[in-house]
């Protein structure tokens, strides 16, 4: 498996966003959940509508989730954006279906989840579109962490948000050591 990176250029995540938009809704609303959230496409794509609609119809202000690769408790409030995107979009929807569903169905006829194989397609096609290399799945989470920190320099709370134990690994892990290392060598003069 290679590695991926952060998008970091911020005209490129916008790129991206509207060419999901206008692809697919529920591209849009995945690439758009993890770059706002920070959260693993594993999670992304297991959510259903009642973990991010209230009662009422309205859109949650937090999401609280349990992470598949940790089983930790996660609790996140949902930015500004997503819920706007959500707004309309869960208006119609079952409290049962998923947020971002594949059109394969289930033995009940109901549709499953997108796949993490076909998130990646997508993502895949996207890159392309965008001429970016290196970007996969975790690609989404790599950015929300890689803007986070070039806005905030706030490691601890970075680390905290990721689960790592040590600053060097969530440096590593957004991008930034890389970032570094780049400018280490632009910076070497003979």
């Amino acid at each position: 498996m290679n590695a991926v990176q952060p998008i970091r250029d911020k005209e490129k995540i916008q790129e991206i966003l509207r060419f999901m938009k206008e692809w697919n809704y529920k591209y849009y609303l995945m690439f758009l959940m993890g770059i706002r959230s920070g959260l693993r496409i594993s999670d992304i794509l297991k959510l259903k509508v009642k973990d991010i609609r209230e009662a009422d119809g309205r859109v949650r202000t937090h999401l609280v989730t349990k992470e598949k690769k940790t089983s930790k408790r996660k609790r996140i409030k949902l930015h500004s954006e997503i819920k706007k995107a959500l707004a309309e979009y869960i208006a119609n929807k079952d409290d049962e279906a998923y947020l971002i569903p594949s059109n394969k169905k289930d033995k009940f006829k109901d549709n499953k989840p997108l796949s993490r194989q076909r998130a990646w397609e997508v993502m895949k096609v996207a890159s392309e579109f965008a001429g970016l290399n290196e970007i996969g799945c975790h690609t989404l989470r790599k950015t929300f962490g890689y803007h986070y920190y070039q806005q905030t320099k706030d490691i601890a709370l970075l680390m905290y948000l990721f689960n790592h134990s040590k600053a060097e690994i969530t440096l590593r892990y957004i991008g930034i050591t890389d970032d570094m290392m780049d400018k280490a060598f632009d910076n070497i003069d003979f």
